[in-house]
C-alpha cells in the first residue's frame, strides 16, 4: 500500500501553484482599488478587441464558412506540427522496415490531406466574400 506521505511533494506544488496564480491576478487589482487607480469610465469599458463597437447582438449566428475556414486550419495546423517530429525520428526507428512502412505511411497521410484540401478549394471553402 502506497503511503500518502508519498503525495506530500505534489501537494506542496500544487498549493504553491496555486497560490502564486491567485497573487498574480488577484494583486495587481487590490493594488490598483488601494491606490485609486481604478476608476472605471464608459470609455475605458467599452469593446477593445477588435478596435471598433459591437454592431451587432453578440449572440448573433456566425456563416458557415468561418467555422469551414477555421477547421481547414485546425487540421493542416496540426498535420505540420506532427510532421517536424515524425521526420526527425522516422528514420531512427530501428529497423529498415519499420521506417519505411512509416514513411509510406505517412505519405499516404498526407496526400489524403492534400485530397481533402484540392476538394475544399474546389468547392469554394476557401473562399471569402
Amino acid at each position: 500500500m502506497v503511503d500518502l506521505i508519498e503525495y506530500l511533494p505534489i501537494l506542496l506544488f500544487l498549493g504553491v501553484a496555486l497560490l502564486l496564480s491567485g497573487t498574480f491576478v488577484f494583486l495587481p487589482m487590490l493594488v490598483g482599488r488601494l491606490t485609486g487607480t481604478h476608476q472605471p469610465t464608459p470609455e475605458k469599458l467599452t469593446e477593445y478587441e477588435c478596435g471598433f463597437p459591437a454592431f451587432e447582438d453578440s449572440r448573433s449566428q456566425f456563416d458557415v464558412r468561418f467555422y469551414l475556414v477555421a477547421i481547414l486550419f485546425i487540421i493542416f495546423d496540426l498535420e505540420a506540427a506532427f510532421l517536424y517530429p515524425w521526420a526527425v525520428s522516422v528514420f531512427k526507428m530501428g529497423s529498415v522496415g519499420a521506417s519505411w512502412t512509416a514513411w509510406i505511411s505517412m505519405m499516404i497521410f498526407i496526400g489524403e490531406l492534400a485530397l481533402g484540401l484540392v476538394y475544399a478549394w474546389k468547392k469554394g471553402a476557401l473562399e471569402w466574400e
